[in-house]
């Protein structure tokens, strides 16, 4: 999948690697696959990661140089597009933050939104909050959460695969997002589920986002605090365009 890639660069075309998978038929649904299945799968293809991150304490299953799929053919993956298998900067600056501050979480309930490889829960789950749910539409980072919890010895969170943007979060104390604001039609969108979240319910929420273009050139930025900044390390600077730093924000609508 990654095969036509240096590893350094890996992330710098991560994307055109994605818009290859999209033109490719061949592929097996998750849904034709048992739980026990794609587990025993994802186990064989990635790599348990420690101590390569912003957060060491989490152990990761994740894509390294290491994993068949770094160097094979994009068509031979057979699920869709693997984004929870990179441990993305904002996610990493997000998780770090709430380990270092545990008080944000505990107990609370919180959403967890785009959870990938699920850190960003795990961190909630070992500072104690309350209810953790992580919402990823890849019904696949649903099993790679929850093998990732194994690995921390956590409780895993409840997973949602339904899409929650739009939706009504009453249950929810918190919100995180990692590494979400790609995109400018899902900012716009993201822009204003959150304001309806904190007019109506006084949510707070988290974003943890290593300065992406779309991120910093749009409206939403100008309603956010600056909470913390993180050096990154340099194995993740390299995979990463030669990014330094990674951001923690806290986001306060205009009421």
């Amino acid at each position: 999948m990654l095969g036509f890639l240096s590893a350094p660069k890996c992330c710098r075309y991560v994307e055109g690697f994605f818009e290859l998978r999209a033109q490719t038929s061949r592929r097996i649904t998750e849904s034709c696959l048992s739980e026990e299945r794609i587990r025993r799968f994802i186990s064989e293809n990635t790599e348990v990661v420690v101590g390569r991150s912003l957060t060491p304490e989490i152990k990761l299953r994740l894509f390294t140089p290491n994993c068949r799929f770094w160097r094979e053919r994009p068509e031979l993956w057979p699920f869709t597009d693997p984004y929870w298998a990179i441990y993305w900067p904002g996610g990493q600056a997000l998780s770090r933050y709430i380990l270092d501050n545990p008080d944000v979480c505990r107990g609370r309930t919180v959403l967890d939104l785009g959870s990938g490889c699920g850190a960003s829960s795990i961190a909630a789950k070992l500072c104690c909050a309350a209810h953790v749910v992580a919402n990823d539409i890849d019904p696949v980072a649903a099993v790679v959460t929850k093998l990732n919890c194994e690995l921390n010895n956590v409780e895993p969170p409840v997973c949602v695969t339904d899409n929650m943007i739009g939706s009504d979060p009453t249950d929810f104390d918190l919100i995180l997002l990692g590494d979400m604001f790609y995109d400018e039609a899902l900012t716009d969108s993201l822009h204003r589920w959150l304001d309806r979240c904190i007019k109506t319910h006084g949510t707070k929420v988290l974003i943890g986002d290593p300065g992406r273009a779309q991120f910093e050139g749009h409206v939403i930025r100008k309603l956010l605090h600056h909470l913390a900044q993180f050096e990154l390390p340099e194995s993740v600077r390299e995979e990463n365009y030669g990014l330094i730093s990674s951001n923690v924000w806290s986001y306060h609508c205009k009421l």
